[in-house]
Formats: C-alpha cells, structure tokens, sequence
C-alpha cells in the first residue's frame, strides 16, 4: 500500500505528488520550446481550455464539461497537426543522452550505469585551432559523443582519416575544396567534412554571430555533440554544446574545456 500525506480533509498519495513533478516538467519544457514563438499563445489558450474542462467537471456542471469535453477530443487531433514541428523537436530534445547526464545529478542512482567516454585527441585539435586563428581561418568541428551523427556525416564528404593538426588546417584552408561546410570528428578519427549543419532558430543568439555559429549551436541543439568555431572575420575561437555557446575563448581555456569533456 502506498502510504499517504493526510492534507486536511484531502488525502494525498506520494503518487499524485511524482504525477504532478512529471507533468509540471513536461509543461515546463513544452514552455521552453515554444517561447518567443506565435505558437505558444495557441499553447496556452489549449492549456487554458484544458484547465477549465477540469475546473467544470469537479464541479459537476455537464453542460459545459460535454462542450469543453467534446472541443478537448478535437482539440488533440489539432494539436498534432498544428505543433507537428515543435512536438518532434521535443521529442528529439527528450531523446538527447544529455537528458541521462543532466539526470545523474538528480537521481544519484542512475550513476551506477556504466558511461564509456569517447578518447579524444584534444591536443592536435587545439594546435589546428590556434593556428587557424591566427591566420582567420574560418572552421566549424563537431565532436561526437553517444550519438554517431550519421544523417548529418552522410551529407558531406567522407575522409575516415586520422585525427591530426595538419590535415585538419588543409581541409579547413580558404582554397581546398571541403573548408566549407562542418568537419565531423568521431572516435578520435576524422569522419566526414563539408557536412551540412541544421541552424538554429534561437532568437536570443546575438546578432553579430553568423551563419557558421548558429550551425554549431543548432547541432548541439537536439545532439550531444560539442562544437568548435573558429571566426573567419575575428579568428576568434567559440564552443557550442546543449545549444548554448561561449565565445572569445582563448587557447588555454579551449583546451581546458576539452579535457574536461572529453
């Protein structure tokens, strides 16, 4: 028997109380989602028929709670329909192995699942991007973790090569053929390069960022992979992951930042 917290004159089971964290989180992230976009306002006005479809059968009134109830069944159907591309990008956001990690420092239990970190080289990656930064060489890296980024490698050209400075500063320089384009690194080997990058739709991202950094953040946006960019403009050195990035790193911080995730 589940035992129960005595409210009053309302009985309330730890059950109800789990229920409610779940579908607060699962609002909470749907808000997420859809902030600054017009489809939250049709969100909340769902969200707000919702609750007074509730609101109208606790009280017994069925007139109101068959119309709202009826408009609710429809409704649904609709919401499918309408939310089709925000639905599957929370989806996506719900399937991303950081999920798990962000979990771990709720739940202390799930740190007995065993994680195998993925060895990087991070020293032939940061030489390459101190050297292409000095000359303003425009690049963007993507490091894969759990996930193998498969549909997006397959977009460009593959190199299955193995991971150096120079031949990343070869496929990145101005004139070679792969420089535009994301060069995707996995298991420590060069896999692919002028691979073709979602961009983001974040409208907070500052103006002044271009069409190569919103790419390194609209991967990390929905993949556990980290970005590298180098500016071609400024030669400046920034790092994407979980759809945030940190720009104006300096070489020692890079390489901090790298041997700490990887």
């Amino acid at each position: 028997m589940i035992p129960l917290i005595y409210l009053g004159f309302i009985d309330v089971e730890l059950v109800d109380i789990l229920d409610v964290l779940l579908m607060s989180y699962l609002l909470y992230e749907l808000y997420r989602l859809l902030k600054g976009t017009i489809a939250i306002n049709i969100f909340l006005g769902i969200l707000s028929i919702f609750f007074a479809w509730k609101l109208f059968t606790a009280l017994q009134m069925e007139l109101m709670k068959e119309f709202l109830g009826a408009f609710m069944s429809a409704g649904f159907i609709a919401l499918f329909i309408i939310f089709q591309p925000e639905i599957r990008e929370f989806l996506l956001h719900l399937g991303k192995p950081t999920l798990l990690t962000r979990g771990r420092k709720l739940f202390f239990l799930l740190n007995l699942i065993p994680q195998k970190a993925q060895k990087v080289n991070i020293d032939n990656i940061v030489n390459a991007c101190a050297r292409m930064s000095s000359t303003k060489t425009g690049a963007l890296m993507v490091l894969t973790r759990k996930n193998d980024l498969e549909k997006f490698s397959s977009t460009g050209e593959e190199i299955n090569a193995n991971l150096s400075s120079e031949l990343i500063q070869n496929i990145f320089f101005k004139n070679s053929p792969l420089h535009d384009g994301a060069m995707i690194i996995s298991h420590n080997r060069i896999k692919s390069a002028r691979c073709i990058l979602p961009v983001s739709g974040n409208p907070n991202i500052p103006a002044d960022l271009g069409l190569r950094h919103r790419s390194a953040i609209g991967i990390t946006e929905t993949t556990d992979a980290v970005s590298i960019i180098v500016s071609e403009e400024t030669g400046s050195i920034s790092v994407a992951e979980n759809g945030e990035i940190q720009v104006h790193l300096g070489i020692s911080e890079l390489k901090n930042y790298l041997a700490a995730e990887f």
